[in-house]
């Protein structure tokens, strides 16, 4: 063994200092390392149980209304309630649109592992078709995938049992009760009421413009066109709040506070519900419009629109099915014809320029011309033919009206400057919106020099093609060329010629009642407009018009009416005939000729005034007068035409899906 080894054995054995003497201790040393160590332990045990405390008095004390806070949203459930929807009904109260309770089968996307399967097991419980199934993934594409969407709508009693009893199979799937929305006469009055829908990001804009966001929480539709969205904010109501004390699983234990929710109020309309199924029904299946206003005050007694849709269809959100036979439809049944279809007004246009003729001095009542059958330009070969091969002779300006001799308005027109035209029509309502209270109304088209400037400005048109040349003037002389009217605007104008030159803004809602109160506040009706024409000028155009009903265009149609009507009858060319003579048989039938009826009933006291369109109807006197002799006959005496039948309104929950 190693010396070094050997001599650190022998030290160890004799006491650790290689001379078998012990080493000493230090007992007052140790006693004060140990106590320094104590303090420093018993600091450090302060400390940590000082910082203890003071995490419990802040968590306690400090925090204390915000974790009660947590803790009571763990346990309480603040649940939305949803209005009531307001109900709309007729001017003679008939219910129109009204909503009412009913269950529904919901799914959450998110808190579904594979839907498909899913919605397979459901169809086991409860019955649901294709449709259910397209519409259901419509939702989806239009939603968020947190949201709770419908798969089902309107379930039985016995469904909900079903469900009930095979619930805990299906995680993320729930039957909630809700409002629905019904309009019991379908199509009738379709594009008067519109109809309701999902929100969706334009519709949260719109709220949020309002500051509403928090009245609209648990609500999932919304008004889309028609009345339902342009009286949105009337109709929605005020938002209720439960408080709900929740289990663990989130299911409801009991109420613990509630906030009831404040319907919302009820509107009524101008619109008599009769009328507008004789309306409507006398287009049968023809596409067209119509508008009936009361000259007297602006009411809106009948708006129609052929052909119309179904609003039930949107209530639960619309299959793509029945969407596309809705958009893709040549008819265009979406098409609020009315306010959005604008046509050339044809020989309706005549009573209007004729008296702006009287009011500048352009023609006297006795001034008269000689009608060829043509008008021709001097200079030019060709030839502007009248209606009437041969011409209608000497004609006065009566005649002309009651005949509705063209010539007569083609030589006026190419001695009228257009800008005077315009500006005259315009005190009409032509050229601009009449601001009736449904959203969508266009402008049409009033022609002027400054408006075709405007119309052709740009690289993509010659100079030329910017000037205003006679021959536009004399096409607009018979409201062919550039004109473009909308009904509603028609049908504001000869009211304002029933009422004496005295006009008033359409309007389709008559009142809104106040649910809380019951307070009825009407919708106000003043003259908007007024003609500055001497009323014998007026009266002269006014008896030219009970002419056309008595003895011209449309004397067949009103030849054993009980009453006096006043009118003008109008057929819109849809496409030059380049001098051919017009053949109804001979022409495809979307490009035959628009048939237009303007007028009012009784002559002397009038109570109704209407604007008729038949699209491609070919003659006005044969297509669009005979409607409004039987709108007029329904009106004025009760009278429906044999055949029209009144539809049956449903009934809370008959319209399916």
């Amino acid at each position: 063994m190693p010396r070094r080894l050997l001599f650190q054995s022998w030290r160890d054995r004799n006491g650790g200092n290689g001379f078998g003497a012990p080493e000493l201790r230090n007992p007052e040393r140790e006693l004060h390392r140990f106590r320094r160590r104590l303090s420093v332990a018993a600091v450090l045990v302060g400390l940590a149980f000082a910082g203890l405390f003071a995490r419990f008095f802040y968590l306690q004390v400090v925090q204390h209304a915000h974790f009660e806070t947590l803790a009571e949203t763990n346990r309480i459930a603040i649940v939305p309630i949803p209005p009531n929807r307001g109900v709309i009904t007729d001017r003679n109260g008939v219910v129109l649109a009204q909503s009412y309770s009913g269950y529904s089968l919901e799914i959450t996307p998110s808190q579904v592992g594979n839907l498909d399967r899913t919605i397979d097991e459901l169809s086991k419980v409860v019955d649901i078709d294709g449709r259910d199934r397209k519409r259901f993934h419509k939702l989806m594409e239009e939603s968020k995938d947190f949201e709770t969407l419908p798969l089902r709508t309107r379930l039985s009693d016995e469904e909900v049992a079903r469900f009930a009893v095979n619930r805990y199979r299906f995680p993320g799937v729930e039957i909630k009760a809700r409002l629905f929305r019904q309009y019991p006469y379908g199509a009738i009055a379709s594009h008067v009421l519109g109809y309701i829908g999902r929100i969706n990001d334009k519709d949260v804009e719109r709220i949020a413009s309002w500051d509403q966001v928090a009245n609209y929480k648990g609500t999932d539709t919304i008004g889309k066109a028609g009345v339902e969205l342009s009286y949105e904010r009337d109709l929605h109501g005020t938002t209720g709040v439960e408080d709900v004390e929740v289990d663990a699983n989130g299911r409801a234990v009991r109420t613990l506070k509630r906030t009831p929710p404040i319907a919302g109020d009820n509107l009524r309309l101008s619109l008599d519900i009769g009328l507008q199924q004789v309306a409507e029904a006398a287009f049968g299946d023809r596409r067209g419009a119509l508008v009936a206003i009361d000259p007297t005050n602006g009411d809106v007694l009948a708006f129609v629109s052929k052909p119309g849709f179904d609003p039930n269809l949107f209530v639960d959100g619309i299959d793509s099915a029945s969407w596309q036979d809705l958009n893709d439809s040549p008819d265009k049944p979406l098409l609020d014809r009315p306010l959005r279809g604008a046509y050339p007004p044809g020989s309706t246009i005549k009573p209007y320029l004729a008296l702006a003729a009287l009011h500048s001095g352009k023609r006297t009542p006795g001034q008269t011309i000689f009608d060829p059958g043509y008008f021709q330009i001097p200079g030019q070969s060709h030839k502007y033919r009248d209606d009437k091969p041969g011409g209608h002779g000497v004609v006065d300006m009566y005649k002309a009206l009651v005949v509705s001799c063209d010539t007569y308005f083609y030589t006026l027109a190419s001695e009228t400057d257009i800008d005077d035209t315009a500006r005259f029509l315009a005190k009409f309502g032509f050229g601009q919106k009449t601001g009736i209270d449904i959203e969508g109304e266009l402008t049409g088209v009033l022609p002027s020099r400054a408006w075709k400037q405007q119309r052709f400005a740009g690289k993509n048109y010659r100079d030329d093609a910017r000037k205003w040349y006679l021959g536009d003037s004399i096409s607009a002389g018979i409201g062919q060329g550039y004109n473009a009217f909308t009904p509603i605007q028609l049908a504001h104008a000869i009211a304002m010629i029933a009422n004496d030159g005295v006009g008033y803004t359409p309007h389709l809602v008559k009142s809104v009642q106040d649910i809380r109160t019951g307070a009825i506040t009407p919708i106000a009706s003043e003259p908007s407009s007024r003609l500055d024409v001497r009323p014998d000028q007026l009266a002269f155009v006014k008896s030219a018009l009970v002419g056309v009903a008595r003895d011209g265009t449309s004397a067949a149609v009103f030849k054993d009416a009980k009453y006096v009507s006043a009118g003008k009858t109008g057929t819109a060319q849809l496409f030059s005939l380049k001098g051919e003579k017009y053949s109804e048989h001979r022409v495809d039938e979307r490009l035959r000729d628009h048939a237009w009826y303007e007028a009012y009933a009784p002559a002397d006291h009038p109570r109704i005034a209407v604007a008729v369109l038949v699209e491609n109807g070919g003659f006005g006197a044969e297509a669009a007068a005979p409607i409004a002799r039987k709108v007029f006959d329904f009106y004025l005496l009760g009278e429906a035409a044999p055949g029209v039948a009144q539809v049956t309104p449903l009934t809370p929950g008959d319209e399916g899906d």
